[in-house]
């Protein structure tokens, strides 16, 4: 005869891992300190440069915030497939995909943003470069903050 076992009933949504909220977290407070950044520096480009400063520091801060935005939100978008059983091969293809991306649009961004009449270099570098060391600080005080269980994800 056949064992006949009842279904074991599936939840309606796959549980999140227990990192997806520290994410959200970290998308939410980068963006503020990406909205934060591009205030600060459209103030110092335009006092420095006038409105070529000014363009150079907002753009500079909005580059930096899109691509910490990228990496977080390629990791939380690619934890909604936690329940497919090719889970890891399409988190690690989303997460790379976005690195990838993020990589070619910074050579397209650089290559296109050379030697622009309207835009002051220095200044754009100083806030990308501001940016990616405001995104780290972000990513460590989320982190340090949080609680994380010590055991795994329930299955």
């Amino acid at each position: 005869m056949t064992d006949v076992s009842s279904p074991q009933a599936q939840p309606d949504k796959p549980q999140m891992p227990s990192s997806q909220p520290i994410l959200m977290r970290a998308m939410k407070w980068g963006g503020l300190a990406t909205i934060g950044l591009m205030i600060i520096f459209g103030v110092i480009g335009a006092l420095v440069s006038g409105s070529t400063g000014v363009i150079a520091g907002v753009l500079g801060a909005a580059f930096s915030g899109l691509f910490l935005m990228l990496t977080v939100g390629s990791i939380a978008f690619a934890n909604r497939f936690i329940a497919s059983p090719s889970y890891i091969a399409l988190f690690f293809g989303i997460v790379m995909g976005s690195w990838l991306l993020k990589f070619i649009v910074f050579i397209v961004v650089s290559l296109l943003l050379r030697n622009q009449d309207w835009l002051n270099p220095t200044i754009f570098f100083i806030a990308v470069v501001s940016g990616v060391i405001v995104s780290l600080v972000v990513d460590v005080l989320v982190i340090t903050k949080s609680r994380i269980p010590v055991v795994s994800d329930p299955q």
